[in-house]
Parts: structure tokens; sequence; C-alpha cells
């Protein structure tokens, strides 16, 4: 395993993260547990998590599991960067909000939410507690007062983002300065060949004050992960790839043709691009069984050459758009809008 430090702080996370998103919807708590002892195993130090994660089991079913893993000893916890987030509501699955101080960002939610997390996970601190979403009614004062009593508390040590523009991690940050705070240290994404659009705004923001960007979804919904290959091989595509192969059919076929030519699994080729990328800490990959956990670790022995990222470029041209007289335009803020 590889480890690189957490944006610009001095704590070392693995190049993979462990995503827990599935355990309590396609991975019962038996299976997450193992899985969560095999990406020990293999060396990944960062499990992810959130308060909302369960699904159908309920929200908070994936702390409460996780919580479990821990309290089974062997110096679970003290291996984990524990990550976790907060924001939403923790109500019952398919149920709205029941009461108005129960999710965003105000300062009662965010001492609730923590506690409610650390009951769960069975432990005294988390170490990043991370806004799951922009909360636009609470003034950044008021998050970073709350913030600094967690962390003088010691009930967490790092704070990130998930979904943040660009202007708000610059906004969260000068707002933090002002405070003599840390400030974030992390930012959670949407990132992918097929969803590019970070690369405008966020990305240069992040590596400007020092952010690590994690990205979320690195397969697109599954829509990365060879879903041709496996329509050939007779496995049907759920609902959602199907319709994403509607609109980028030709872009995955053209994809996957270039998987085979340099020999690597479409899946492991999308992981392996996010880690050529500048400003990524490491990808989240959310597998649902032992093996698809043990095949993502291929991302990390392939090397991209400049021919095969130049014509992933041109298959998944970036926000700044395909190359105009032979030559790319610069995808980053302001460049990839302005002259």
């Amino acid at each position: 395993m590889e480890y690189t430090q957490l944006g610009r702080t001095g704590l070392k996370v693995s190049r993979l993260i462990l995503g827990t998103m599935n355990i309590g919807w396609t991975t019962s708590a038996d299976d997450g547990k193992a899985m969560l002892d095999r990406g020990l195993d293999l060396g990944i130090n960062v499990v992810d998590t959130a308060n909302m994660y369960g699904g159908p089991s309920g929200p908070g079913f994936t702390e409460t599991v996780i919580g479990e893993w821990f309290a089974q000893g062997g110096n679970r916890r003290e291996r984990t960067v524990l990550a976790t987030k907060l924001y939403n509501p923790v109500a019952p699955f398919g149920t709205p909000e029941a009461w108005p101080n129960e999710s965003r960002l105000s300062a009662l939610n965010i001492k609730r939410a923590c506690e409610a997390s650390l009951s769960r996970l069975q432990t005294d601190y988390i170490d990043l507690f991370q806004m799951h979403h922009i909360d636009r009614a609470t003034p950044w004062d008021e998050i970073w007062e709350a913030f600094s009593v967690l962390r003088q508390q010691g009930k967490v040590l790092y704070f990130g983002s998930s979904n943040f523009a660009g202007w708000h991690l610059a906004k969260a940050q000068e707002s933090a300065q002002r405070h003599g705070l840390l400030g974030l240290v992390s930012e959670q994404s949407m990132y992918s060949l097929l969803r590019r659009t970070v690369e405008l705004e966020v990305l240069p923001a992040a590596m400007d004050y020092g952010i690590g960007v994690i990205p979320w979804s690195p397969l697109t919904g599954g829509l990365l992960g060879g879903v041709l290959r496996k329509e050939r091989e007779g496995r049907s595509a759920g609902a959602m790839v199907s319709a994403g192969l509607a609109q980028y059919g030709q872009q995955i076929a053209e994809y996957e043709a270039l998987c085979d030519e340099v020999g690597e699994q479409p899946a492991d080729v999308a992981l392996a691009w996010l880690l050529h990328q500048p400003g990524v800490t490491a990808p989240i990959i959310g597998p649902r069984t032992v093996s698809q956990l043990d095949a993502s670790m291929r991302a990390l022995e392939i090397t991209l050459t400049d021919d095969v990222l130049t014509r992933l470029d041109d298959i998944f041209p970036g926000p700044g758009g395909a190359p105009q007289d032979g030559k790319r335009r610069d995808h980053r803020a302001p460049e990839a809008y302005a002259w």
C-alpha cells in the first residue's frame, strides 16, 4: 500500500479509502466486518462513513456496524483513520425529517450529531468529521466555533467538507483563518473520467489552500467498471447504468477498447487515472464484497503513460472541452471559460 499526507496535514493516509455506504444496502453486517478486516490486511487505513448510511437497515446502521467491529479489539480502532459525516437528518428510511434541528450545520446539530456518531461508533474521537453538504443558512462563525469546541474536547481531530464548490472552500478557509483555526483539510467531491467538473474550480481551490481531494463515485455508478464487457458475458445492467449507456455509450465503448489495448480492467484504469491527477489524495472505493476489495488493489500498480492519459482526455474531455486546432485548452478556472 502507498501512503500520502492528507492535504497540508501530517496525517498519513492510504492512497485508497474504504467506503462503507454499501453496508446495510447490499452488504450484510457480518460481510461488512469481514471487509473492514480485509482492508486493514491490505494496508487501507482510512474508513469513510456517514451518520445517514444504512439504507433499508436504517440510518446510523453503518456506523453501528463499524462500532461493533471496533469493539472486537485487536487494535482495529488504533489502526483506523475514521472519517464520518454529518448534515442530513438521521430519520427512519424513507421518512421526512422529524424535527427542525436534526440536520444541517447549526451548533446544536453539530454537537448532537457528533455525540450520536461517537456512541454508535463506540469510540471517543473521530479523526475526520466532514460536512456532507454546504449549509447556506448557517454562518461560518457559528460552524467554526462549534467545531473548535469539539476539537478542544478531543472529540474530533480534523474537519473536512463534501460536495462543496470552489468558492465554498475559499469562504470556509478564510473564516477559519480569521479564527486562527486549521480549517478544512479535505474535500470529498464526485470526480471521475465522466465527471470532471471539479477541475474548473474545486481542484484549483483545494490545491491552493492545501486541502486534500477525496473523489467519490470514481466509477460513475458502474459505467466505468466494464459494463459493456459484463453485458457481453450475459450480465444485465441496472436501470441507472442503462440510462448512462444511452447517453455515453460511444465513449464507454472507446474507453473499454483502450483498456483492452492497455491490458487492464476498466475499473482499475478509472481508479489509476484518478491517482495520476494532481491534488487527489485518495479515491473512495465502495466494494460490496471482499473479492471486489481485493480486485481494487490492482489500480495501485498501474502506471498510465502520457499517451494513454492523452487518449483518455480525448475520450472524456475535461470541462475545458475537446482540443481545438490540435491544442487542448487549459481546463482549470478561469482559463476554461475566459481568454
